[in-house]
This record gives C-alpha cells, sequence and structure tokens, in this order.
C-alpha cells in the first residue's frame, strides 16, 4: 500500500487524539481522525461511561466534531488502537461513516496499516434500510 503524505498527518492526529480517551473501564482507549475534501482533519477518542450504550467511539465523536462545525463532505478516516491486529470499527460506527460517505478508511496498530473503501466494510450501505438505490 502506498501511504500518502496526507495519510501520515492522518495517523499522527489519530495516535494523538488516542491519548485523550476516557477509557477507565475498558482500558482500551482508541484514536481516530477524519479528514474533509478541503484537507481539514478533525480528531476524536472513545468516550467510556459506566453505562456502556452510552459510550461514544472514536470515530463517531471525529465525525461528530467536524459535523458540528459545518463540515459534511470527507475523504478519509484513520481509526488507531494498541491492538495486535488493526482495529475494526463498531456497525453503528460504519453506519455514521456511511451516512456522510467516507469514502477510504484506515485501520491500523502500531505496526500495520489497513486500508479499505467505505462499500468494503459496510455492502449497500447507501440503500439502507429504505431500500433507496445506491
Amino acid at each position: 500500500m502506498v501511504i500518502r503524505m496526507e495519510h501520515e498527518e492522518l495517523m499522527i492526529a489519530a495516535w494523538q487524539a488516542r491519548e485523550s480517551a476516557y477509557a477507565p473501564y475498558s482500558r482500551f482507549a482508541v484514536g481516530a481522525a477524519v479528514m474533509t475534501d478541503d484537507g481539514q482533519i478533525f480528531t476524536g477518542c472513545n468516550v467510556e461511561n459506566l453505562s456502556y450504550g452510552l459510550t461514544m467511539c472514536a470515530e463517531r465523536v471525529a465525525i461528530g466534531v467536524a459535523v458540528a462545525t459545518g463540515a459534511r463532505n470527507f475523504r478519509t478516516i484513520a481509526v488507531v488502537a494498541d491492538t495486535e491486529v488493526p482495529i475494526s470499527p463498531c456497525g453503528a460506527c460504519r453506519q455514521v461513516m456511511a451516512e456522510f460517505a467516507v469514502p477510504r478508511v484506515i485501520l491500523a496498530n502500531r505496526s500495520e496499516r489497513l486500508e479499505f473503501t467505505l462499500d468494503e466494510l459496510l455492502p449497500r450501505a447507501a440503500a439502507g434500510i429504505l431500500d433507496r438505490e445506491e
């Protein structure tokens, strides 16, 4: 895989965001960084809650921060964690990525990076439950 310079910047931002993770229950810190079409980078980290269903994943936090500033068009998201294999987004995060049509997803640990299209991670996401044309 060819690593683009913008991906390096995105990876650094995701690892830095991971440092702010609030994970007192799982001790599983995750960082994410999303890049807009115009090159802006927004970051997020996981924020746990004793009621696990209220936990916010790093991917959704990063996209939420971007959306809160008015961003709507995204190029790439990177998700990082200290795991044995590169971390993979949960279904809810994949659906949020689909909502905002994030086309490229980079998943990484300290030694490996995998790059996917959104369609590879969530086939037919654009159709959703409303059976819309893709």
